[in-house]
């Protein structure tokens, strides 16, 4: 049997976080997520938490430590979009998504990291995408966020590497969910045409890649990033 973890999931309320909570359920796992509005799957445990509040992540972390034990396996998905080309860009729009994806991030991973130390034990696994390193036009704020992602997680490997913590990247393509769902049909033909998969993956698909890494079988697994997108990204 693999080793069952306490496992935190942010934004696990709904989409790719939804499923990855689900897929931990079924691993064995204790698992809570985090949410600003909406519950986790049946099983769960859902607290409220918003990523540009420190104390409120700190919170959340206090709460779950509480019922389930320490966090082992954070999972940070949270993430917002605000798409729009470069020259309309408010600077508003450009760092409220760097605060929610990257600093966010931070702020989770942060809270996290002495209980990580103590046991000895962790995994982090966060969420990117695709066009953290492919690029995306209008995305110039969200891309920006995702690939600070690749170097935090890189980073923290060699901090914390030798101390039984892993941290690595999973970068989705295009997934089906209610984000891409409200792509203008034209646009979702134009990206179909450049997935080498020929279809949209499916948030099982990335529910699958984290459930390797939070496994015993991924403890040599550091700094990587793995696409989960069909092929489009191609190691970019």
């Amino acid at each position: 049997m693999p080793t069952s973890r306490t496992v935190l999931v942010t934004g696990g309320n709904r989409g790719i976080g939804y499923a990855i909570a689900e897929r931990m359920l079924a691993d064995g796992h204790r698992v809570a997520v985090t949410s600003r509005s909406g519950e986790g799957p049946e099983g769960s445990l859902t607290v409220r938490a918003e990523m540009t509040d420190a104390a409120s992540i700190d919170a959340a972390f206090t709460e779950v430590e509480a019922h389930l034990g320490p966090v082992e396996v954070i999972v940070a998905n949270a993430g917002i979009t605000k798409d729009t080309l470069l020259l309309r860009m408010t600077e508003e729009e450009f760092t409220s998504v760097i605060d929610t994806n990257l600093t966010g991030t931070f702020r989770v991973v942060k809270r996290a990291a002495k209980g990580l130390l103590k046991g000895r034990f962790g995994r982090v696994i966060l969420i990117s995408s695709v066009v953290g390193l492919y690029g995306g036009p209008g995305q110039i704020n969200y891309s920006s966020s995702k690939a600070g992602l690749v170097g935090f997680a890189r980073s923290l490997t060699r901090e914390l590497g030798s101390r039984g913590i892993t941290a690595n990247v999973i970068a989705p393509g295009f997934v089906e969910t209610d984000m891409t769902a409200a792509l203008p049909e034209a646009q979702q033909q134009q990206y179909l045409g450049s997935i080498p998969a020929g279809r949209f993956g499916q948030v099982a698909e990335i529910a699958g890649a984290a459930s390797f890494l939070a496994g015993d079988d991924a403890a040599y697994v550091s700094g990587a990033v793995i696409p989960v997108d069909g092929g489009l990204g191609m190691g970019h």
